[in-house]
């Protein structure tokens, strides 16, 4: 059973995912706070297996909350779910301790998956987090979770259309005053998010969708 304190600020999220892991064999909610602070006190008390916490909190954040819980309790494991996907946020998390980071927006079968991963001390990422920051994390320990619904950034969106009407890299480059290197890693990243295995396969999706974005 991999047993789970919850710390976030808005108690609705909290009852869901409690709800929702009510009757689960695997894992086990076993308490919940609204604050880092809290957090700390609650992880003393219960030595969980399994840390989820949000980045920004009140009292005390989530990125000062796991550098203590770490420091303090190195075999409890950290999974990050905020809404920030920012390379610096990630890296900040990181560098604390967590080795799970996800989004709040990627439903609850992509937290089920990241919770079991980090617990047997694997490194799991939401598919649809910062992947300009991961290409640096990325080896054979680390998870990338699957997601049913993949959220492409405005960027990425235009070059797909360029991409769509049939535009180098060079040439989505000149369009939106953007660096060739740059076109070229949002062109991997989306090949990822995708789940694609090539960039011909990215031409043909993004003709495929054409329009649609």
């Amino acid at each position: 059973m991999i047993t789970v304190i919850m710390a976030e600020d808005h108690q609705m999220l909290i009852d869901g995912v409690t709800s929702f892991f009510e009757y689960n064999d695997e894992i086990n909610i076993i308490g919940s706070v609204n604050n880092g602070e809290e957090l700390i006190k609650l992880v003393s008390l219960k030595q969980p297996k399994l840390v989820i916490t949000d980045i920004r909190m009140p009292i005390m954040d989530g990125i000062q909350a796991t550098k203590i819980i770490k420091k303090k309790f190195p075999h409890i494991n950290v999974l990050a779910m905020t809404m920030f996907d920012q390379p610096e946020a990630i890296k900040q998390m990181l560098d604390a301790g967590a080795t799970g980071y996800i989004l709040k927006n990627s439903g609850i079968k992509m937290l089920s998956k990241a919770i079991i991963a980090v617990a047997n001390r694997q490194t799991f990422f939401d598919p649809n987090v910062a992947f300009n920051f991961m290409n640096n994390y990325i080896d054979d320990n680390v998870t990338i979770g699957k997601s049913d619904k993949i959220i492409l950034s405005n960027r990425e969106k235009e070059i797909l259309n360029l991409i769509a009407n049939g535009k180098t890299s060079k040439e989505i480059s000149e369009t939106l005053f953007i660096a060739k290197t740059t076109v070229d890693t949002h062109r991997k990243n989306m090949i990822r998010k995708l789940d694609l295995s090539s960039g011909n396969e990215l031409v043909k999706y993004a003709i495929d969708m054409k329009y649609q974005f």
